[in-house]
């Protein structure tokens, strides 16, 4: 029987709690995120999650790590809203190919209320029509969007804290961290579930990873899910040469997300193409029970595997695609 009992889960780490947990021992951290994952989740099921980008490039932000933005020269080909049907076509293909969500990615700074967001909303009807977990990424949204998404059967909103909020003007300029957090707290209380992560390998120290997971455990409600990213550095950014995550980083950030947020769907996301199978499996052993997989082999505009690659991994690992409870 796996726990339930929300009552269980704590909301007021501190950060000398959290910085004991990431330093634990390698394989003793990995253990005791593992035993915690078999008590929450099964252990056997990884869900397998298709982002598409909707409306690709031209985005007036200034994050420096992402290659949409259209202040950097990144040579990516800017795509406008993509037809609704083209949309429909493409998650009911995942869905056939394994997958049960079906995130739709939109380069915007922000949702304004006219005949895209009116797209938008019929993308949300059509897809939560083939009964999978449909979710969204829009940029910042009121809180009288979020219930026109709730309405329209939107089960999840992503919106990535990105960093810690210390580090946070580092990378971004364009809103604040504050602008994060009333979005979220807008998804909330619309009733639609919380995706809320970040990235490492922006050149954070330890403390503002750290600080990045302190801020979504100690929310009132854990977000349900939480992609875990690596830096994917794309010519033309700002951080196009910054190094490449350690995979141990990738490990102790899943296994103490895992550890802090027990009930959490951990979600290991971006840069999976420069890992090998072998260092995947080690995040799913430290509590990893979600990737996501992209039209075209891509992730929004990076790389990323493909479903048959990833579906023979799982089975290599002895692992299955989850299903839509």
């Amino acid at each position: 029987m796996l726990m339930k009992d929300q009552s269980m889960l704590r909301h007021d780490w501190r950060e000398e709690e959290l910085l004991a947990v990431y330093d634990k021992p390698l394989l003793e951290l990995i253990y005791e995120a593992a035993t915690v994952h078999r008590m929450w989740h099964r252990a056997d099921e990884i869900q397998l999650s298709t982002l598409l980008s909707v409306k690709t490039g031209g985005c007036p932000e200034d994050c420096s790590y992402c290659g949409q933005a259209a202040r950097y020269h990144t040579g990516i080909e800017v795509q406008s809203l993509l037809p609704t049907e083209t949309v429909i076509a493409h998650a009911r293909e995942a869905k056939e190919q394994g997958a049960s969500r079906f995130c739709m990615a939109a380069a915007w700074r922000e949702v304004r209320d006219n005949r895209d967001f009116d797209r938008i909303i019929d993308m949300v009807k059509g897809v939560n029509a083939l009964g999978m977990e449909v979710c969204c990424t829009l940029g910042m949204l009121t809180g009288e969007q979020a219930k026109r998404l709730q309405e329209a059967g939107l089960y999840a909103y992503n919106h990535n804290l990105d960093t810690s909020e210390n580090y946070y003007d580092e990378i971004i300029s364009t809103r604040t961290f504050d602008n994060r957090l009333q979005t979220i707290a807008n998804v909330r209380n619309a009733g639609i579930t919380v995706c809320s992560g970040g990235i490492i390998g922006l050149g954070e120290s330890k403390a503002d990873r750290l600080s990045m997971l302190q801020t979504l455990a100690n929310m009132e409600i854990h977000p349900e899910s939480v992609p875990i990213n690596a830096l994917a550095p794309v010519q033309g950014t700002p951080l196009q040469d910054n190094p490449k995550v350690d995979i141990w980083d990738m490990v102790r950030m899943i296994a103490t997300a895992r550890l802090v947020m027990p009930a959490t769907m951990v979600r290991l996301s971006a840069e999976r193409t420069e890992m090998t199978e072998a260092e995947q499996a080690w995040c799913f052993m430290a509590g990893a029970n979600s990737i996501f997989t992209g039209k075209r082999e891509k992730l929004l505009v990076t790389p990323n595997p493909g479903i048959p690659e990833d579906l023979d991994m799982l089975a290599k690992l002895g692992l299955k695609p989850m299903s839509r409870s």
